[in-house]
């Protein structure tokens, strides 16, 4: 999707949109799978002996795949030296989706301090995100374009005014909750439109991807930034933007909401599998660590291996408390056993849990 000039101007209407056309039989069962699978998720999240071992990587490759979409393309090997090599000089695509990282990062922790969202907040995420203070669109002569057809497909509302009240509509609907509709069928809704007032000149699909996951916190459905949903996105891209424009030309919430909540549930089954496979390596590593080098094993060590995949002297200096002598003799000691593989970045070695490492990447 680009944008170009087109002078048509769109009314969106403002939410929520008739209850029955969102409440069908066939959303309202999806709903209930649905949330059943995001509630076996929060709760497996507390079972991992650290959260952070699924957040951090989860961030990075919801980073990834979301930056991804838009055709800022970058390598999960790429992500991780940026963050732990000193040496490292990341690329152009790099730094964007390592943006990402950080205004998700940043939006968890507004929607845990503030317990709301607001149109600033939104604001301050995609300035993180463009690195610019341009804020909510001011000037006329926005349209999605097919980059292939060069088509018209969709034009954005296109004033200041209507932009800035869609918005408060928006907040509103976002933080209060009058109706009994389903939080997950309300993120849906909120997506959909969120998308469709485009209030940005740049940034708009990541911001609405951040503000996805922000939601599901901020409702209580998930303790933390955990759902990957960017990789069904991408996987199904052709479908997602088929529908959202079927939102806008047939009032065809159904199939929008269904695929919506589909995504919700099939990416909370894929990441339960992923903590399930991360707790069973995990106890596979301490037991090996246990009986080949008893000397040195303690949880804390085997801890610090998976919440820093990519994981350096430092690291058990300032966690552990060791002496960067006794760091590097464990992480050599571990690496001898095959439990780390070690990377030289210039002056730096790294050592990669590799095992971890793949099943992150790959998961």
């Amino acid at each position: 999707m680009a944008t170009k000039s087109h002078k048509a101007f769109n009314d969106l209407p403002l939410l929520p949109p008739k209850q029955s056309l969102v409440e069908t039989i066939a959303i309202l069962k999806q709903e209930s799978k649905s949330a059943v699978a995001l509630a076996e998720l929060k709760g497996l999240t507390s079972t991992l002996l650290n959260p952070n071992i699924l957040i951090n990587a989860v961030i990075l490759k919801e980073a990834q795949a979301s930056s991804g979409i838009e055709n800022v393309i970058t390598t999960q090997d790429k992500l991780y030296q940026a963050l732990y090599a000193k040496s490292a000089k990341p690329d152009v695509a790099t730094k964007e989706v390592l943006r990402y990282r950080e205004a998700l990062l940043m939006g968890t922790l507004l929607i845990k301090e503030k317990r709301f969202l607001n149109t600033n907040g939104i604001i301050t995420i995609q300035k993180e995100l463009e690195e610019n203070n341009a804020g909510l669109r001011k000037l006329p002569g926005t349209a999605l374009i097919n980059d292939l057809t060069n088509e018209v497909i969709y034009t954005p509302p296109d004033n200041f005014d209507s932009i800035s009240g869609l918005m408060k509509n928006l907040e509103e609907y976002i933080n209060i909750d009058e109706d009994d509709v389903s939080p997950l069928i309300k993120l849906a809704m909120q997506h959909y439109q969120f998308e469709s007032i485009h209030p940005f000149y740049d940034g708009n699909g990541r911001t609405g991807r951040i503000i996805n996951v922000l939601y599901l916190i901020l409702k209580g459905l998930l303790n933390e930034p955990v759902l990957y949903l960017s990789s069904y996105i991408i996987h199904n891209k052709g479908d997602y933007y088929r529908l959202l424009q079927e939102v806008r030309t047939k009032n065809n919430w159904e199939d929008w909401i269904l695929f919506i909540l589909k995504g919700i549930e099939q990416t909370a089954l894929s990441t339960i599998e992923q903590i399930n496979k991360i707790n069973q390596l995990f106890n596979e590593t301490q037991k090996l660590v246990q009986e080949k080098l008893p000397r040195i094993y303690s949880k804390d060590l085997i801890e610090q291996l998976f919440v820093h995949p990519y994981c350096k002297i430092e690291f058990l200096v300032k966690n552990l408390n060791l002496e960067r002598k006794a760091a590097s003799r464990h992480l050599n000691n571990l690496k001898e056993i095959d439990v780390l593989k070690s990377l030289s970045k210039g002056k730096e070695v790294i050592y990669v849990n590799e095992k971890l490492y793949n099943l992150l990447k790959n998961g």
